[in-house]
């Protein structure tokens, strides 16, 4: 007997045609502080608008589409609650919260995207965040927000690197540092690490703002300027260069890779932070999405392999290029000055 087989419908489809509705959703939730209202305690409908000050309505609207996600529950009295994972990562004073990206997807991600069809039959960008015009006040807003989706991977990286048992100084050299997570993390593991910290001028402010919140602000100096011009210093023991790349493009990408070779001292480590693609690009999906997010939002940037990225380490002078497993959308890339 042949097997049955299954008819063919529309719903997968149909449901990408409301996939915008999810993110939109959480942004009300989180401008509206509903997850931060309901870490509190359960609330009806009535008792959450009257403390978030928003319209019942509205409110009764997302938090049953909040449950219908499974972000929120709803008890027989009507009284919302949080699940494990929105109180995990959806409460702004919790450690892991990664509700601020959310934030900036209808005032700063979705406009961009919106100009899709127009980006791809000219190949422009809507906007060149990786400009200085552009991109320092898209970046001055979000570095703050999305501190948290890679800070967990920076306690990896310290632990990779033995941080914690250094007994001399260690340089670490962080580049396009924005928020500065990636130094901050890692002058968490020893106080023997000192930070030198490249990015553009105005966003230099916000790498002091949150070290000083972390109380590592003597331990940090900072550089402003273009990646390709600054001036790197020499002789660091680590070099981070954390979600930069897939903005660069290839020969900005190549160009920077050679320029954090010479800043390193022999024996120096290059830790790369990227949203990784196989190398037939068939997924992982979020480094496929980031690609065209690159596509709308920069000039040449792209999503690339582990194998494209080692290779120009390799051509930069780095040997053993390899991965570290680490929380975030893809492993770490190491490599190391010989």
């Amino acid at each position: 007997m042949n097997a049955p087989t299954h008819p063919i419908t529309p719903e997968r489809i149909m449901q990408f045609a409301w996939a915008y509705a999810p993110p939109l959703v959480i942004e009300a939730a989180v401008r509206h502080r509903v997850f931060d209202l309901l870490a509190e305690r359960p609330l009806t409908v009535p008792a959450l608008a009257e403390a978030s000050g928003a319209s019942a309505r509205g409110i009764a609207a997302i938090a049953n589409m909040l449950v219908g996600l499974g972000l929120l529950t709803r008890n027989d009295a009507g009284a919302y609650a949080l699940t494990p994972e929105s109180d995990t990562f959806l409460v702004s004073h919790h450690p892991a919260f990664v509700g601020g990206i959310f934030r900036h997807v209808s005032r700063q991600l979705l406009p961009n995207w919106l100009q899709l069809t127009d980006v791809v039959g000219s190949g422009k960008p809507a906007e060149s965040v990786n400009r200085i015009d552009d991109g320092m006040p898209f970046f001055i807003d979000l570095v703050e927000d999305i501190f948290p989706l890679s800070y967990p991977a920076t306690q990896v990286l310290a632990g990779a690197l033995h941080l914690a048992r250094a007994e001399a100084p260690v340089s670490v050299l962080d580049l396009a540092a924005g928020s500065g997570v990636w130094g901050i993390g890692l002058a968490q593991a020893s106080p023997q690490v000192r930070v030198r910290a490249v990015d553009w001028p105005d966003v230099l402010p916000v790498t002091h703002r949150i070290a000083d919140r972390f109380g590592l602000a003597d331990r940090l100096t900072t550089v402003a300027g273009d990646l390709l011009e600054a001036d790197f210093g020499q002789g660091h023991q680590v070099a981070t260069l954390g979600h930069i790349l897939h903005s660069e493009g290839v020969e900005r990408s190549r160009a920077l890779l050679r320029r954090a070779h010479a800043a390193l001292a022999p024996g120096g480590t290059i830790a790369i932070a990227e949203f990784l693609v196989d190398e037939d690009r068939r997924g992982p999906v979020s480094g496929l999405i980031f690609a065209v997010n690159m596509l709308v939002n920069t000039e040449a940037g792209n999503t690339y392999s582990f194998t494209e990225i080692a290779g120009w380490l390799t051509e930069a002078g780095f040997t053993d290029p390899r991965q570290l497993a680490a929380p975030g959308p893809s492993p770490l890339i190491l490599a190391t000055r010989p």
